[in-house]
């Protein structure tokens, strides 16, 4: 990835009027209980808060967090992998809705499918992600279970810039907690799910106010 992207934008590009706030337009991309999605819908609830979720995707129908979205009034759009005759199609549809939104930053808050070349070349630099260790140890679904699982005295969370590979894109911000005696998987989880929710809200925050760039391997919020 080789991306130099500075936001926030100006009210011009935005096509707002000079007298308006400007805040970052924000997908965010779902699949289950949607809590990271539930802790950036409360901060933009705040306007002072300089972003604000316009659009929800999920790709699967009846779950929590698009309940969460249609309590908060958000548009919603599931596109299911099933329903397409291939993977590509349905990563090129799934690209077309999120960009029908004009986000600024796309955030995959527990979105459970892995994002294309369609997805990644429409939004290069503009698509974040979380996970729950400190990249790039432990990437992959169970990255609590092998922190554990390796006996680590600290682990944490990750905000990165998604690429082509599984959690190994540009790292924006980490989080670091300590594993304590007597931690089984569930409750080292929850405490990091915890430090997830407010490194998200903090750094999209960050993102919003400051910009961003990302060259090569380094992403950085200046």
């Amino acid at each position: 990835m080789d991306v130099d992207r500075v936001l926030p934008l100006s009210p011009e590009d935005l096509h707002v009027p000079d007298a308006a706030p400007v805040r970052l337009r924000l997908v965010v991309l779902v699949s289950g209980s949607g809590t990271n999605l539930q802790a950036l819908l409360d901060a933009c609830a705040d306007p002072a808060y300089p972003a604000e979720v316009v659009a929800v995707g999920a790709d699967r129908d009846s779950i929590l967090a698009l309940e969460r979205a249609a309590t908060a009034g958000v548009p919603t759009f599931v596109l299911r992998v099933a329903d397409f005759a291939t993977r590509e199609e349905w990563d090129t549809a799934f690209a077309d809705a999120a960009g029908s939104f004009d986000p600024d930053l796309v955030v995959s808050a527990g979105f459970m499918k892995l994002a294309g070349a369609a997805f990644l070349d429409r939004f290069a630099g503009r698509y974040v992600n979380t996970h729950p260790a400190l990249l790039p140890s432990f990437p992959g679904m169970h990255g609590a279970a092998d922190a554990l699982d390796y006996g680590v005295k600290v682990t944490g969370c990750t905000l990165f810039v998604v690429d082509a590979g599984v959690d190994t894109g540009p790292i924006l911000a980490q989080a670091v907690i300590d594993v304590r005696d007597g931690d089984d998987v569930e409750s080292l989880h929850e405490r990091i799910k915890t430090a997830e929710r407010e490194l998200l809200v903090d750094v999209v925050s960050r993102m919003a106010r400051d910009g961003w760039t990302v060259t090569g391997r380094k992403a950085s919020i200046p």
